[in-house]
């Protein structure tokens, strides 16, 4: 057995790996489809969603600190409450890892369509394929990369808010730049449809859970995961209101997008002009691709450590090309996957149904925190309650209430997809007679 690894990050480290993996621009690729189905109030629902992943990110540090050596919502589950739990869970993860791509593909074609008139089905191709193609040679982006697209993203925020503050005041003076209407519109303001455009939003903290993956090299870990997790939800909401409030000053009326799906760019061009319209375009693309790049990989790597344990085919998905040392024929299929749901679904669509995926995973979590930290314990009385039973309760609730406001389109695919798992594991495990033992891999 080696000696592990040096303990040597700290809490700043971990904060730049978290908001490195999210990226400052997360809510942006969302912005006008939730405007249109929330009616407005984006800023609303991105707040609504911090509060559920910060108490899920309580949960999830509790969890990191109990099985340092795994960050998964699949490990936590099986090991706190059932294997076969742990299996649905781990199902809907998957779900999450083809999406996640495929709505990165859908956005990435509908950015290259501004920039060259070529069809929507060309550049999904396009770009499916290059994504395979990148994987399948082994090449992934260094730390020092990530790093140095983030620090440019940073760049092209500072210059949008700089733009936008200028739009806003020769539009209306220092008045032009505050309004309650991006939080609270009476004349637009529904709950249930603020709700089911929260289900949405929450993409936008998608992979807060990574920094759980680095328990074994922070230093003071039971201290600084836990911290680390919930600042970087907090930081990750309070920036991406800021984005989303400006975006909304700048162009109001929801319904009058160009393309729905690239509405902040639009935003982004109204402010700033032509060129600030093609810098906010190719960044925010730029930004996509190195998501989806990675989101197809970590999809990959899920489905070949299924196949390699047994979960699925192992002469398939458990298949690694000898030169390059990648999970080849996963990459092939996963690259259709992409093509087949990019033709097939909308952005919308597939947002929706990852989050019915994510939402299940985020609500094992809570469940397992609860069982961990306060039906294990010795000690229930008040101080138990209120630190251990309490927020993975209300993150539970929370969780709960945005994954039923999911549209009934989603949460009936997801549950069909959820059906087809259930099959497939009371086939593998004879009944539920065996169970099996899963890869403790992450994206």
């Amino acid at each position: 057995m080696s000696k592990g690894l040096q303990r040597v990050l700290s809490l700043r480290d971990l904060l730049l790996y978290g908001i490195i993996v999210i990226q400052p621009t997360a809510p942006l690729g969302s912005f006008g489809v939730v405007a249109v189905v929330a009616h407005g109030h984006v800023s609303t629902t991105i707040l609504i969603g911090m509060f559920a992943m910060v108490l899920t990110a309580v949960s999830y540090g509790r969890m990191a600190n109990a099985h340092p050596h795994a960050g998964s919502a699949y490990t936590y589950v099986s090991r706190e409450l059932n294997p076969h739990l742990g299996f649905l869970t781990g199902w809907s993860i998957a779900l999450d890892y083809l999406l996640n791509p495929t709505i990165g593909t859908i956005w990435c074609a509908k950015a290259a369509m501004n920039l060259a008139p070529l069809p929507y089905v060309v550049w999904v191709v396009f770009f499916a394929a290059l994504f395979t193609w990148l994987n399948l040679r082994g090449l992934k982006a260094t730390a020092r990369m990530n790093l140095f697209l983030t620090l440019g993203m940073s760049v092209v925020l500072v210059a949008f808010f700089i733009t936008a503050i200028g739009y806003l005041m020769r539009e209306a003076g220092l008045a032009g730049l505050f309004s309650t209407k991006p939080f609270y519109d009476p004349a637009t303001f529904s709950w249930p449809l603020v709700s089911t455009g929260t289900s949405i939003a929450v993409l936008t903290y998608m992979g807060f859970d990574s920094i759980s993956t680095l328990s074994e090299e922070v230093d003071n870990p039971r201290r600084n995961i836990p911290l680390a997790t919930v600042l970087l939800c907090v930081i990750t909401g309070i920036l991406g209101c800021l984005e989303v409030y400006a975006g909304q000053m700048i162009w109001p009326d929801y319904q009058t997008f160009p393309d729905v799906d690239t509405a902040f760019v639009s935003a982004a061009g109204r402010a700033g002009g032509p060129w600030m319209f093609h810098v906010m375009n190719f960044t925010l693309l730029v930004a996509t691709m190195g998501s989806s790049l990675g989101a197809q990989l970590g999809s990959v790597r899920l489905l070949y450590a299924m196949g390699r344990d047994g979960a699925l085919p192992r002469r398939f998905f458990g298949y690694l090309d000898p030169t390059h040392q990648t999970p080849q024929y996963n990459l092939y299929l996963t690259g259709a996957v992409i093509v087949l749901g990019a033709l097939t679904i909308s952005y919308q669509t597939g947002a929706e149904l990852l989050n019915f995926g994510a939402f299940i995973a985020f609500m094992g979590v809570n469940v397992a925190a609860m069982v961990r930290g306060y039906y294990r314990a010795t000690d229930r009385g008040l101080r138990s309650i209120v630190m251990y039973l309490l927020p993975p309760l209300l993150g539970f609730l929370i969780c709960l209430y945005i994954w039923w406001s999911l549209r009934t389109p989603a949460k009936l695919v997801g549950a069909a997809w959820l059906l087809l798992g259930a099959a497939y594991y009371y086939w593998l495990t004879e009944g539920l007679k065996k169970s099996v033992a899963f890869a403790e891999v992450e994206p």
